[in-house]
């Protein structure tokens, strides 16, 4: 892993013991919605035993979300913060998620193995070439009849929110990470033949439905 994404890495292992609060204070009351949104497009319920990958999970929230609704489900959390892995793992009081570390751009799992890969909200924080690997890793092992489900920001159209939103994203995003919320559906269509776009109800974020 590069200096800059091992320092990016202790970032968030400091960032996790703040997450929930963050989240919570930005999110407001549009949280559930997002994840409901996101788990409702999954379409599992017919499923058997069906195999859910979240990457870049953070503190756990949308993996936890498929646990909750697929009790058949088998839920793997993963994340490159040792930080935010250890808050998932002690929300986990029923010991159901299975938790792993590493890099979103060199995933540890076979081919065509989840039935849904997903990523919240994170994408956009990783540097070009790293953000094109990870997308390429999704689309390697999620399974043909699968879906890779890429829930980002929607960037906001009134003038003071989109000032503070482009202020996050100086912050906490990637150099690039402007441009490629900006592109839309654009940097999806270079890696899956198979892709939709779709909008939570509120507007808030727009989910990538891709295809192999």
């Amino acid at each position: 892993m590069s200096k800059l994404r091992t320092g990016r890495r202790r970032y968030y292992d400091i960032f996790s013991h703040f997450y929930d609060w963050f989240i919570k204070v930005h999110s407001r009351n549009y949280r559930e919605e997002t994840r409901r949104f996101l788990v409702d497009t999954a379409q599992l319920a017919d499923k058997t035993r069906p195999k859910v990958l979240d990457v870049c999970c953070g503190t756990g929230s949308v993996i936890f979300s498929f646990a909750e609704r697929f009790p058949d489900v088998l839920p793997i959390a993963y994340d490159f913060s040792h930080g935010m892995l250890c808050k998932a793992n002690g929300k986990d009081i029923s010991h159901r998620l299975i938790i792993t570390e590493g890099d979103a751009a060199a995933l540890p799992f076979k081919n065509d193995f989840f039935d849904v890969v997903c990523c919240s909200h994170a994408l956009y924080e990783l540097k070009g070439p790293v953000r094109e690997e990870a997308l390429l890793e999704m689309r390697r092992v999620v399974k043909s009849n699968g879906l890779v489900l890429i829930m980002e920001h929607e960037v906001p159209r009134k003038l003071f929110i989109k000032i503070l939103f482009y202020i996050r994203m100086l912050i906490i995003g990637s150099k690039n990470s402007r441009e490629f919320l900006r592109q839309g559906i654009t940097p999806f269509k270079k890696i899956f033949p198979d892709v939709a776009i779709s909008h939570t109800p509120s507007g808030k974020s727009r989910l990538f439905i891709c295809r192999k």
